[in-house]
């Protein structure tokens, strides 16, 4: 009986008005209220209310023809045929007539066919259908595959709410200038779906508060000059505090994040070099070193280090992660801290995570100008003492 006029009783007229012209004109597809009813509670509420349709012919000018096809063949027989053309209008088709097992098969379809090339055009139909899990997996994908997911079409066809969403998350895994360049095409394809030049006040017009989700506090100083300080998007002084934010200390206040994002969803942890510290120490020289192994995977996001004890200072610091047999630097950053005068420890962070591998050994290293480091305390307690922070 499916798509057939044999004891049918209702008609659907689908494509009207939907250049239908083009299409061949409305396409109209015959069923059986009895198995539509059965089937869907928004069919029955149709056919069997107290406000009942009697029309012969039904107009649905907002359903695709595949889709509703797709609908009726599962409510005829359970055969569930969709392809990636038509998944997600078959979705909406589901959600529409309450069909919740259609809607589940297109979910799963969709999630076996989930990449980084489409999870941005994915993302922007799963939150216009809100399916909060197919969103979340959609946004796992970006985390792990985040260059190749902002390099795709679809990044630069999603909405402004969307786009601060995955700016906000801080498991993004790419290096924040790349991140600015990506922005900046959104903001030029915006621009052209807004009919709007595209000229540097209108870039910075249509991100809106997006701008403020960029860490530009955590480029190198080449990546800064070279990308968001020539791009037109900042004003002069924003660029001018920004350069000495990351080129001098004590820094100045700016108005970006200076937070490392995680890149990992772990647990948090610390290890300290001493377990407990009495008395006095301290060292006169300008260097301190860990040499380590794990044994498992780790990524080391900042060191814990302390200061002098005789009062509030500015240290500079230039903290690395060597591979110790290849001598080969994974990771590094210049930057500074401030000491209250306190025995306790200050975090000091990486730019980005450093992925460490069980059984190799490797070598953290902090090198700081200032002040002698003392540091005194009749014990000190967990946190107290030097540390490296990593996540699991």
């Amino acid at each position: 009986l499916f798509n057939s006029e044999l004891l049918s009783d209702v008609r659907f007229v689908l494509g009207k008005g939907r250049g239908a012209a083009a299409a061949g004109g409305p396409q109209r597809i015959p069923a059986h209220r009895f198995v539509l009813a059965a089937g869907s509670a928004v069919f029955d509420a149709m056919f069997n209310s107290g406000m009942a349709t009697t029309s012969a012919e039904i107009e649905l000018p907002d359903v695709e023809p595949a889709a509703f096809l797709a609908l009726l063949r599962f409510l005829y027989s359970d055969e569930v045929q969709i392809c990636p053309e038509t998944v997600m209008t078959t979705l909406y088709t589901a959600k529409k007539y309450a069909v919740p097992a259609l809607e589940a098969h297109c979910v799963e379809f969709l999630t076996k066919h989930l990449r980084a090339d489409n999870a941005f055009m994915l993302l922007t139909q799963t939150r216009l259908f809100d399916e909060p899990q197919l969103a979340s997996l959609c946004l796992d994908t970006i985390d792990k595959s985040t260059v190749d997911s902002i390099s795709s079409e679809g990044f630069t066809d999603i909405d402004i709410d969307t786009l601060c969403a995955v700016l906000e998350r801080d498991t993004l895994s790419i290096r924040e200038s790349r991140l600015f360049g990506a922005v900046v095409r959104w903001a030029e394809a915006e621009c052209q779906r807004q009919q709007l030049p595209v000229t540097f006040t209108n870039r910075q017009k249509v991100l809106g508060k997006a701008l403020s989700l960029i860490c530009f506090p955590l480029m190198t100083i080449e990546e800064f000059a070279t990308g968001p300080a020539q791009s037109g998007i900042l004003s002069d002084s924003e660029v001018v505090n920004l350069f000495l934010h990351i080129t001098v200390n004590p820094k100045p206040r700016v108005e970006y994040i200076d937070r490392p994002r995680c890149c990992l969803r772990g647990k948090e942890c610390c290890i300290n070099r001493f377990q407990q510290v009495e008395s006095r120490w301290g060292y006169s020289g300008t260097s301190g070193f860990y040499k380590f192994t794990v044994n498992r995977r780790i990524s080391i996001v900042g060191f814990g280090l302390y200061g002098s004890i005789h009062g509030p200072t500015d240290y500079q610091v230039n903290m690395q992660i060597i591979e110790y047999e290849k001598k080969q630097t994974l990771g590094q950053n210049d930057t500074g801290f401030s000491c209250d005068g306190t025995a306790n420890t200050f975090r000091v962070m990486f730019k980005e995570p450093i992925e460490i591998l069980p059984n190799i050994c490797y070598t953290a290293c902090a090198t700081l100008k200032g002040p002698d480091l003392v540091h005194e305390t009749p014990a000190a307690k967990d946190g107290q003492t030097p540390e490296i922070i990593f996540y699991t």
